[in-house]
C-alpha cells in the first residue's frame, strides 16, 4: 500500500463518520454565499499578472510529521492576506495533516481571499460538502481518480460555482487534466510513494500544461530562490505550506516570493 492509498482509506473513514444524509449537505451548499472567483484571483485571464501564492494553512504533513501547532488559523490566514496571498489553502484531512473543516470555517469568517479546500477528494460529498463550508476552490489528484471521476467531480463543482486545482505528477496526468479541460493544474513534485521531492519534476512538466490554464507549482519552496526558480519554469502561482508555518515573519515572506517570483517570470503565456 501506498502512502496516498493509506492517506485515503483514512479519509473514507473519516468521512463516514461524519457524513450527513445527501439532502442535507445539499441544502447547506446551497444555503452558503457565492462562491468566490479564485480562477481570477490566481490570475486567469489577466497579462502580466504577476506570481500568485496560495498560502497554506498546513499543521504537520507525512514526510516532516508536526509543523506548528497554529492554535488559531484564522490570524495566520490574516497574515497570509496581509502578504498579498491570491488564495488560501485550509487543510481538512485530519490523520496525517491535523486540519479540519472546523478551520476553514475559521478561516472563511475571516477572510474575503477564495479558499482551497485542501484533501483528498475520493467522493462526490466532499465536493457538495465543501461548497457548504465556504470553500471556492477543491483539489483533485489525478493520481486519486479515475478518468470517470475526474470528469464528474470537475463537473459537479464547476455547477457549484467552483474552480478545481488539479494535481498531476507525471505528463500523462497532465494529458488527464487537459482532457477535462482543467483550468488550473498543479504540478506537485513530491513523490507519492517515496514522499520525496524532485524540484527539477516542475520544470520538465511545466511545458506540457496547455496554454491558457495556470500553471501552478506544488511542494518543495523552502526560500525565495526555489520561488524564483519555478517562476523562471513557467509557474504562474506556488502552493506553499511549510515554509509560511515555519517562519517567524509569514507576511514578509510571502510579499518576497511574490516579488522576487514576479521578477523571474517569462512573458505570460496566452
Amino acid at each position: 500500500m501506498t502512502v496516498l492509498d493509506d492517506i485515503i482509506a483514512g479519509v473514507r473513514e473519516d468521512l463516514e463518520a461524519r457524513r450527513l444524509s445527501q439532502a442535507e449537505i445539499e441544502d447547506a451548499a446551497r444555503a452558503a454565499a457565492p462562491a468566490r472567483d479564485a480562477w481570477a484571483a490566481l490570475g486567469g485571464g489577466q497579462p502580466d499578472a504577476g506570481l500568485k501564492v496560495i498560502a497554506e494553512i498546513k499543521r504537520s504533513s507525512p514526510s516532516k510529521g508536526e509543523l506548528a501547532g497554529i492554535v488559531d488559523p484564522a490570524a495566520l490566514a490574516e497574515q497570509y492576506v496581509s502578504g498579498g496571498a491570491s488564495v488560501i489553502s485550509v487543510l481538512t484531512e485530519q490523520r496525517r495533516f491535523k486540519g479540519s473543516l472546523a478551520d476553514l470555517d475559521a478561516v472563511r469568517a475571516r477572510v474575503d481571499v477564495p479558499l482551497l479546500r485542501k484533501d483528498f477528494t475520493v467522493d462526490e460529498y466532499q465536493i457538495w460538502e465543501a461548497r457548504a463550508h465556504g470553500a471556492d476552490l477543491i483539489l483533485l489528484i489525478a493520481a486519486a481518480l479515475d478518468d470517470a471521476q475526474l470528469k464528474d467531480f470537475s463537473d459537479l463543482t464547476h455547477e457549484l460555482g467552483m474552480n478545481v486545482l488539479l494535481e498531476t505528477h507525471t505528463l500523462e496526468e497532465i494529458e488527464r487534466a487537459a482532457a477535462v479541460e482543467a483550468r488550473i493544474i498543479g504540478v506537485n513534485v513530491r513523490n507519492l510513494k517515496t514522499l520525496d521531492v524532485d524540484r527539477g519534476v516542475f520544470g520538465g512538466l511545466a511545458s506540457a500544461i496547455p496554454a491558457g490554464a495556470i500553471a501552478v507549482a506544488e511542494s518543495g519552496v523552502r526560500g525565495v530562490e526555489d520561488a524564483v526558480h519555478y517562476a523562471s519554469q513557467g509557474a504562474q502561482a506556488l502552493l506553499v505550506g511549510e515554509a509560511l508555518v515555519t517562519t517567524e515573519d509569514p507576511r514578509r515572506l510571502l510579499q518576497d516570493f511574490r516579488e522576487a517570483g514576479t521578477r523571474a517570470m517569462p512573458a505570460r503565456r496566452g
